[in-house]
């Protein structure tokens, strides 16, 4: 009882200083990017920040605009949606900021204020409570200046509203790449036995992370949360988030710009998300009037603190604690409109569309320089080693011998996890017809791949077919080069592999040239996982149970994610409310499959040995032995072991084993069993590889952890 009264004491006191930290967040809504919505005539706005206190029911605004006309009196009428609930209110400018905008006056004004909303509006009521709590908020706010006498609308802009929560965050994508750290780590040191889980359960976990991030490459209406979300495993993708300022990403740029690129360069923002879609509010067409822009920027700035100052329209900078943000022309028409799947997802994290590839590429080409750069390295140290005292070990003297096989196999590796990102956006480049040198690159790098994919393939699937599926696994040289294709299947399903890389082929070919239609993609890759699934339901390829199991828990997995994007189609009409629900259950099954490969992982890395290791040692410290009954002491067994006949036992037979006499005998006298001779274990004389009686038989026993143990025959 002392001790349940002190945990609830520790608990009490910690619920007590953590609670001014939960406290100190508001419920507030606040604008997060803007653009117009409808061409500007008098008045041109250059930023609008728009927040709202729901304790108290105030709105704080901080608006620069500029008029170019005289004696313009204006009304505001602010329109807020959320989740498709929608209100609005309009406030008379005569009656703010002690009326210093009414009329407008014609320079550059710089004005904030905060303003008590009417209790007869009850928008706390009106604005659902999830709208404060739900990440990645899907709402925008409107403003629109109406002329008082005639009603004209002269100027009216909006942007998307944010409560400052979102599931894309840093934590989980530092979190994401240190797992797939360490299951490079373990996968590195376990690779030298090919068929050794570690490697597999590496390229598992990387081909989780691509199937989350691809899953939101396809044109339907995503949710902002769910998008988000899979915007943490872009790296797994080779897409890294980039700044405006990227050099990386500029010299693309440049380089698209000089080899006939007419693409737009990245668009940021949270915005971007909305943009060019059919239910989105920035899909109106127009431009602003350049003659606008032009008496705008003559018109001298007004701040309400710092007072008039030079006429200059980029130099303003606001007062307010919200960061200025200059308003964005989006228009159908435009180099800027951005597409769904895709285009906005690599925007989102300051990638242009034209530029995916490239980055890509960029990043392929730093993957091979590194692995390239260690495999040197560890060659070098094992040539070193093995001119040292260490050269009379058996295992480092294997080791170099089998290295140029080790350093392929991983070659091999490398390019099954760069196959879906470059296919992907190699397809996705040759549909853009932008840069030349960004399309010849493409099939460069894309031929490469193939033909490394490919060609070990073919040689596999040949050796098969010439001599046996025996020799796959029986030929150290091969398995140990090509063992990433098939060592972890049962020898009559080695070709396991070739489903795999043709279900990602076309995964590809639908996300890129398809691209118009996300109803066909959903289709589509419902089918390829359908199928990839029923696959290893049936065929059951895997040497072990628990890898079938696995392999079917993750296919099943893709399916019901893939099955749900469903509700994501646009022409559905699925309500925002819905989708945003749909797509956070998706994100949670996703997020369980990285747990689940997570402790995959350290299962696979031989923390379950260390702890059986340990308990063994515990129970041998304390004097009693791992396998007694229970109840049963070490006196009791060792009083229960048969008393052998006396005799003489000193003769020595090879092998260091001991018997009586010269004759194949046991203690007793009796004639040994086949099943209990001392000789090395061989296969069964009658079995072959071809199925027929073999004269010879084949030792069982492998020459070195280089060469692996022989499989036995399985029947189909």
């Amino acid at each position: 009882m002392r001790l349940s009264v002190a945990r609830l004491r520790h608990f009490a006191t910690a619920l007590l200083v953590l609670s001014p930290f939960v406290q100190a967040r508001q419920k507030t809504l606040f604008t997060s990017s803007v653009t117009y919505c409808a061409p500007p005539e008098a008045i041109l706005i250059s930023q609008f920040d728009v927040k709202y206190f729901a304790d108290n029911s105030s709105v704080f605004f901080n608006i620069s605009a500029a008029s170019v006309e005289n004696d313009v009196n204006v009304t505001a009428n602010l329109l807020l949606n959320v989740y498709g609930i929608t209100f609005n209110f309009s406030i008379n400018l005569c009656d703010v900021l002690s009326s210093v905008l009414c009329p407008l006056p014609q320079y550059q004004l710089n004005g904030s204020e905060t303003l008590q909303l009417p209790a007869s509006l009850d928008v706390s009521k009106r604005i659902p409570g999830i709208a404060y709590q739900v990440p990645d908020l899907e709402a925008f706010a409107q403003l629109k200046l109406n002329e008082v006498s005639t009603g004209d609308l002269k100027a009216c802009v909006q942007s998307t509203l944010s409560n400052g929560w979102s599931t894309h965050q840093a934590g989980v994508e530092w979190a994401s790449g240190g797992v797939a750290i360490l299951a490079l780590l373990s996968a590195a040191f376990y690779s030298v036995i090919p068929e050794s889980l570690a490697p597999f359960r590496f390229l598992d976990l990387i081909y989780l992370y691509q199937a989350i991030a691809t899953s939101a490459f396809l044109d339907v209406n995503y949710s902002s949360l769910y998008r988000a979300f899979t915007l943490n495993f872009s790296w797994a993708m080779g897409l890294f988030p980039m700044s405006s300022t990227s050099s990386i990403q500029n010299s693309i740029d440049n380089m698209r710009h000089k080899t006939g690129g007419h693409l737009a360069d990245a668009s940021g923002g949270s915005a971007v998300s909305l943009v060019n879609r059919r239910l989105s509010p920035y899909n109106q067409a127009f431009v602003i009037p350049q003659q606008l822009i032009d008496k705008a920027s003559a018109l001298p700035s007004m701040d309400f603190v710092k007072g008039l100052s030079l006429p200059s329209l980029a130099g303003n900078s606001s007062t307010s604690a919200l960061a200025a943000r200059d308003v964005a022309t989006v228009t159908t028409t435009s180099d800027n409109v951005l597409q769904a799947g895709i285009p906005i997802y690599v925007n989102s994290i300051g990638i242009a569309t034209g530029n995916a590839f490239m980055t890509i590429f960029f990043v392929v080409l730093i993957m091979i320089a590194v692995a390239g750069a260690v495999l040197a390295l560890g060659y070098g140290m094992t040539h070193l080693l093995s001119r040292s005292r260490w050269d009379r070990r058996v295992s480092l003297f294997e080791f170099k011998n089998h290295y140029p096989a080790f350093a392929r196999a991983w070659g091999l590796r490398l390019a099954f996890l760069a196959f879906g990102p470059v296919v992907i956006f190699t397809f996705y480049q040759w549909t853009l017809s932008d840069s030349w040198l960004s399309v010849l690159l493409s099939v460069i790098m894309f031929l490469f791949l193939l033909a490394y994919v490919l060609w070990p393939s073919f040689l596999t699937l040949r050796l098969a077919r010439r001599s046996s599926t025996f020799a796959l696994y029986s030929q150290a040289d091969h398995l140990q080069a090509h063992g990433p294709l098939y060592a972890q299947y049962r020898q009559p399903r080695y070709f396991f592999f070739a489903p795999l890389i043709v279900g990602a082929f076309l995964k590809a070919l639908f996300v890129s040239f398809s691209k118009a239609s996300g109803t066909v993609q959903v289709i589509a890759l419902i089918i390829i996982e359908f199928a990839v699934f029923m696959a290893i339901v049936v065929l059951k390829p895997f040497r072990r149970r628990g890898g079938d199991f696995l392999a079917g828990y993750l296919a099943i997995t893709r399916l019901v994610c893939t099955g749900l994007l469903v509700s994501f189609i646009e022409h559905l009409n699925v309500k925002p409310i819905p989708r945003t629900a749909i797509g956070a259950v998706i994100a949670v099954i996703w997020a369980v499959a990285v747990v689940v490969m997570f402790f995959n992982i350290l299962v696979n890395l031989g923390l379950q040995r260390l702890w059986r290791r340990r308990r063994v040692s515990d129970e041998t410290s304390r004097g009693e032995s791992p396998i007694l009954e229970k109840g049963d002491s070490n006196e009791k067994v060792r009083r229960s072991w048969p008393q052998l006949p006396e005799g003489d036992y000193s003769r020595e037979v090879p092998g260091g084993y001991s018997q009586g006499d010269a004759s194949d005998s046991t203690l007793n006298g009796s004639s040994p069993p086949r099943r209990h001779s001392l000789r090395v274990s061989t296969i069964p004389s009658d079995y072959s590889p071809e199925g027929s009686r073999s004269s010879s038989p084949i030792q069982r026993t492998p020459a070195s952890r280089f060469e692996p143990l022989p499989p036995h025959r399985e029947d189909l």
